[in-house]
């Protein structure tokens, strides 16, 4: 069980009782003003992100060596998808837990990560083998 969902409400319901007994109804106005400000912050957020994702392909990222640097444990995937400005592709079937997503550069290397509850669990990066060529010759011709 997510217990975020709960002890926000929670929190926040505690919050407006003590404005109100402490200030009154003025007290609940001002907190009640206050906690709108957050959620109208948040929801501009998210708005922001989506918007930059919309304009890029889903699934692609810049270099998936860099994101693959930039991610750690526990980040929601908003902070994910705010990195990559795009959305993953969803590998997993809809609606089941974990959810896995892949992010692909233009080098086809790609990271996959994996969710669970919308929380990154895991990340894998993978990069293709580059074949060995050999070196060419150079030519060095000494200068009188």
């Amino acid at each position: 069980m997510n217990l975020r969902k709960i002890w926000v409400p929670v929190g926040l319901a505690v919050l407006l009782y003590a404005a109100y007994t402490s200030y009154g109804w003025l007290g609940v106005a001002g907190v009640g003003g206050g906690i709108v400000m957050w959620l109208l912050l948040h929801f501009n957020r998210l708005m922001a992100v989506v918007r930059k994702a919309s304009n890029m392909p889903i699934g692609y990222v810049a270099s998936a060596v860099m994101l693959n640097a930039k991610l750690r444990a526990g980040v929601n995937m908003m902070h994910v998808v705010a990195m990559t400005r795009a959305l993953g592709k969803q590998l997993s079937p809809q609606g089941e837990q974990p959810e896995i997503f892949r992010w692909t550069d233009g080098s086809q290397s790609h990271v996959t990560c994996t969710f669970n509850h919308g929380r990154l669990v895991s990340w894998e990066l993978y990069r293709p083998r580059q074949e060995e060529a050999p070196a060419p010759a150079i030519e060095h011709t000494p200068t009188p």
